[in-house]
Order: C-alpha cells, then structure tokens, then sequence
C-alpha cells in the first residue's frame, strides 16, 4: 500500500504510564524519523522502568514465580506484524517482536523456547527479569496460600502434580498489584504518513505459566491498517480476543466512527460477553490524519498525547462506557 505523498503532522498517543517512553518517540517523529522507531524506542523506554510492574524488567511473575513477556507491533501500510509471547529472560520484547517482522518474514509469532532461540540467534542479551521489588510482591500474594502449597517444590512426585491443578486457583486467589497497572499501547503516526502501533506487557499477574494475552495477537491487542487507523488494547486480555478488540475498532473507523466512538463500540460489545473473570478493558486509536481518542470502563481513565508542539505528554480523558 502506498503512502500519501503529502506530509502529515506527527503525533504519538499512549496508554497510561507510556509517558515514560513518549518523549523519546516523539524525538525520533520530530526529526523526520519512523513509527516504526518510535514506537520500539518508546516502548524500550517502558519496559526499562523498574517502578512499572506490568511491562519488562520488574514485571510481576507468573504464580511459578518466573516472568514471561508479551509484545508485538504492526506496521499499517503493509499490516505486516510481528509478535512474541510468554518470552522469559530477555529485557525487550518489543524488539524481539519487531526482529519478528522484519527477520522472519515467513512467520508472525514466536513463543517461549522459539521465541527465546530467536532471540539469543539475532543478538538480544539475557537477563534477571525478577527484580528484587517484584519477588517481594510475589511472595506477599503468595503468603495467604502457603499452608496449601507447602512443599510443592521440594519433590519431584505428587506435589508437582498438585501444583500444576493449584496453578489455576493461584489466578483466581491472588489480587492485582495495587496502584497503576496494565499492558501499555503506543501508537505512532509519522511524517510520511506511517502508522505503527506496539503493545508491551508482562501479562497478568501470577498468571498460568504459558499464557499469551492479547497483547501478541494482531486484531486482538494490536491492529493497524493506514487506510483506516490503528488501535490497541489493555486490560483483561482474554475478552479483547474474543471480541477481536482492536480489529473492531478499526473496523469502526472504516464505518466512520470517530476514534472514541469506535472504542466504546468494541467496550459494548466485550460488555455482552460472558465472564467469571471479568476484568476492566480499555482502548486507544489513532487515524491516518492524526485524530485520537480513547474508552475505558472506569471515571478518571486518560491516555497520554504528544505532537512536535508538545514539550511533555499531554494527558487526555478517556471515554467512559
């Protein structure tokens, strides 16, 4: 697909706690550089944040106690995508995912081992995700259930089964992490007229060791086409892919909803389906001539902006369904 001749104005939007990454993007858009580039190096910005417990370095374990990465990012003109989950020792997923798209032209998704294997062969550095903060936050949830896991590591027979039969009440036990929490989305439209979205999260908390959300999956957590726009979900992952959360809004965008309309239309829809594990969902688009907004299920939800005029994030209300 070919791009517009004519010069767009950048712009970079983001889900909550992007702002530690979008000045860096906007940096590269406001010197004549690509989305692409943007929305890697603002996402790398993120999972370097050891404060932010749902994204890289610092991430909240899965209830083995191990952290497993998702991302993914797709490039509008071509929708071409690339993607990597349940990813473990590796600080930047991001970068891996997008190693996916442009490396591995003949796939789109790599998960644990491969993914990890793909990684190691194109250069990426190993590392200790579990920071010492996230460990403590680990064991603490942990503290409630110790009397009914005592001693499931220690041998090799029928505690390791009942470990695993456990795993799944662990999900249900354990509270999220207090304070800011969730995937984050950066979305990037640049002065060629490009349009990037990438997702970056360590997923759900305590989660079954393997679980892939929809952060690494296109049209669920990540969508881009530039005819149209692009969107990005976060929160409870399993409804955006039953939902197809971020292909739907696109697809309203098509229709000729404006970009907040268009994500409260999928946040309706999600809302009809049935779920014992119910979580907040939210969403964020971005359109080919730099309009933006966002949905969320809670007052006081916001999502954050920048333009080449900005000299910080601008920090925007969400719709609220």
């Amino acid at each position: 697909m070919s791009l517009r001749s004519a010069s767009t104005s950048p712009v970079v939007i983001g889900s909550e706690r992007s702002e530690v990454g979008l000045p860096a993007a906007m940096a590269i858009l406001a010197g004549g550089g690509s989305a692409l580039d943007a929305v890697e190096e603002g996402l790398r910005r993120c999972e370097d944040n050891l404060s932010d417990h749902y994204v890289g370095t610092g991430g909240l374990p899965n209830a083995r106690g191990v952290v497993e990465l998702d991302a993914s990012v797709m490039v509008g003109s071509t929708r071409r995508f690339g993607g990597v989950g349940a990813v473990k020792d590796f600080a930047h997923p991001i970068s891996i995912a997008r190693a996916v798209l442009e490396r591995l032209p003949q796939h789109s998704l790599l998960v644990g081992e491969g993914a990890e294997l793909f990684a190691e062969e194109n250069g990426f550095t190993r590392s200790d995700l579990l920071t010492e903060e996230s460990k403590a936050l680990w064991r603490g949830a942990l503290e409630p259930s110790r009397e009914s896991v005592e001693g499931e590591n220690t041998r090799a027979r029928a505690g390791d089964r009942h470990y695993r039969e456990t795993a799944r009440e662990l999900v249900e036990r354990f509270a999220p992490h207090p304070g800011p929490w969730g995937t984050i989305n950066i979305l990037a439209l640049d002065a060629t007229g490009e349009l990037v979205v990438g997702v970056s999260t360590s997923g759900y908390p305590w989660k079954y060791p393997g679980r892939v959300g929809d952060s690494a999956l296109p049209g669920a957590g990540n969508y881009a086409d530039t005819r149209h726009g692009g969107a990005a979900c976060t929160g409870r992952g399993e409804l955006s892919m039953r939902a197809v959360g971020a292909r739907s809004i696109v697809e309203s965008l098509r229709a000729g909803l404006g970009p907040a309309e268009a994500c409260l239309a999928m946040l309706k829809d999600a809302a009809t389906l049935p779920d014992t594990y119910r979580a907040e969902l939210r969403c964020l688009a971005l359109t080919p001539d730099g309009r933006h907004g966002a949905a969320a299920g809670m007052e006081g939800s916001v999502y954050a902006v920048m333009t080449t005029s900005s000299t910080e994030p601008e920090t925007h209300p969400r719709s609220v369904l």
